[in-house]
């Protein structure tokens, strides 16, 4: 075979910290290559070196690109060769509709003038690439997440694209959605594209890949054939991690206390649509010291009964009763929430969790500035002191607690959202996708943080599209489907086809 793409000897340093060191990449024309690694392990660096979003005189090395020597200024110089990233958070614009977004940046004009027939008749046409058959004028925002990521892809159609690289293209989707993507990836293949995956979903890298690639402290640790079977995800947690991992959970004896936090007969309308009911009559409760999953495919309204219990942060015309220790308690904003002691992780970590542009230390101590004041003034000592102690509690790769949250990994912003909730001391967390694209190193540290604060006595809601996570970890499980609960199982009973068995029966 030959390669499409070979980057030799690559290295990129931030301030402080060698985020690439003397990287090597060689991909086959054809293949599906898996890019695999921890958090901050400088996958997501190397490919923003291909794409340009770094230039070529920000880093050192060389980048081959079918045995031409590229450097590369900005985006668009890649993407004439065909090289088309899609990043993990999706790059679309809510209310333009999909022939928009489509061709936005890239627009099919005449004299200056866009040709909207043209450009409706050429997103019909890769939209039925990637199997979506919506009409090509409905909005961004009406669509799911799977449909949206689909609409990414079929973005990247449009630009005649030859090297596709997804950057944890199925961290945001249900299982169903995320199978039919690798499916499309291996159609892909079979029409010539070559495709780069960068995912922490070990088996969906060992399902799709032919090559996988390991790094590790920006470091390129080895490179291998993917032979299709169960021990190929134990050698890639060994390369990733340098050692063994045999447990993907952590061992817990739960100490289930007294009723914490009920809901009842909580009731949401869509924030937009007011006649369109989100949460229909929704009746949970946590315990002191209990995990409580909530399962559920994408759409159910996981997230949305999360927010709108969340200080009626989602929703309108909300009813219903939130009762802590058994007395009503009145969560009409988020301040009032997070004074009775909730809180909620989101799952959207840039646009919700953090302020990007501010250090680490300033984000975690966000929610409690009254824990690092003295009187109304903050008290820069102890904020750092606070800082160092997450930091090193988290296991937060850094190159210290004044670095910019937007400069570190994806797995690394979520501890840092994270250590914003615990250093808050809620009796209640409510945890939405808390490992979204995060290795199997440091979702077993963050297993290991939610069984210590359940250990605690605090009350924990964990949101995951992930059940054998759901099923590693949870006390008990409430199923959602179409915004109401399907079903309840206690965690011991629970299995992935019961789940599944109690979504189908409520469907529709």
């Amino acid at each position: 075979m030959n390669a499409i793409l070979e980057m030799r000897n690559i290295t990129k340093t931030f301030p402080g910290v060698k985020a690439l060191d003397d990287v090597n990449l060689r991909v086959e024309e054809g293949e599906i290559h898996a890019l695999v690694g921890e958090n901050g392990a400088g996958k997501s660096t190397l490919m923003k070196v291909l794409s340009g979003v770094y230039t070529h005189n920000e880093y050192e090395g060389e980048i081959l690109y079918r045995g031409e020597p590229q450097k590369f200024s900005r985006i668009a110089d890649s993407e004439e060769k065909g090289i088309i990233i899609i990043h993990q958070e999706l790059a679309l614009v809510p209310l333009l509709s999909i022939a928009e977004n489509i061709f936005l940046g890239n627009e099919t004009a005449k004299n200056g003038v866009i040709d909207w027939h043209e450009a409706h008749r050429r997103a019909k046409e890769v939209l039925a690439k990637v199997g979506l058959s919506e009409p090509t004028t409905t909005k961004i925002t009406n669509l799911g997440t799977g449909k949206q990521q689909l609409v990414e892809i079929a973005k990247a159609l449009s630009k005649r694209v030859e090297l596709l690289i997804l950057d944890e293209p199925t961290s945001s989707l249900n299982e169903n959605d995320s199978t039919a993507l690798l499916e499309l990836l291996r159609e892909f293949k079979n029409q010539g594209i070559t495709s780069i995956i960068i995912s922490h979903k070990l088996n969906e890298v060992a399902y799709v890949a032919d090559t996988i690639t390991v790094l590790r402290d920006g470091q390129t640790v080895s490179s291998f054939p993917c032979e299709h079977g169960p021990e190929i995800e134990n050698r890639i947690i060994k390369e990733m991690v340098g050692r063994e991992l045999t447990n993907r959970f952590p061992p817990r004896t739960a100490h289930i206390g007294d009723m914490l936090m009920e809901v009842k007969d909580w009731t949401v309308y869509h924030p937009l649509h007011s006649d369109r009911k989100v949460i229909d009559h929704v009746d949970i409760n946590v315990r002191a010291g209990e995990i409580v999953g909530i399962a559920g495919l994408m759409g159910a309204g996981r997230t949305e009964l999360a927010m709108s219990v969340f200080g009626r942060s989602y929703g309108q015309k909300i009813s219903g009763e939130v009762r802590l220790r058994g007395q009503p308690v009145d969560v009409s904003d988020i301040n009032k929430a997070v004074a009775l002691g909730i809180a909620y992780v989101t799952e959207d970590r840039k646009e919700y969790g953090l302020v990007l542009e501010n250090t680490i230390k300033n984000n975690i101590t966000l929610a409690n500035l009254e824990g690092v004041a003295k009187g109304n003034v903050l008290d820069e000592n102890a904020e750092r002191r606070v800082g160092r102690e997450y930091i090193e509690k988290l296991n937060i790769r850094c190159s210290s607690m004044l670095q910019q949250v937007v400069n570190l990994s994806g797995g690394n912003q979520q501890k840092v959202v994270l250590g914003k909730w615990l250093f808050a001391n809620p009796d209640v967390l409510i945890l939405d996708e808390p490992t979204r694209g995060i290795d199997v190193n440091a979702k077993f540290e963050i297993y290991s943080i939610i069984n210590e604060l359940a250990a605690q006595g605090k009350a924990i809601v964990f949101i995951s599209s992930e059940m054998p996570e759901l099923l590693g970890m949870c006390d008990r499980i409430y199923v959602m489907n179409e915004g109401r609960i399907a079903g309840e199982l206690p965690g011991s009973e629970a299995t992935q086809e019961k789940i599944m068995r109690m979504i189908v029966k409520n469907d529709g």
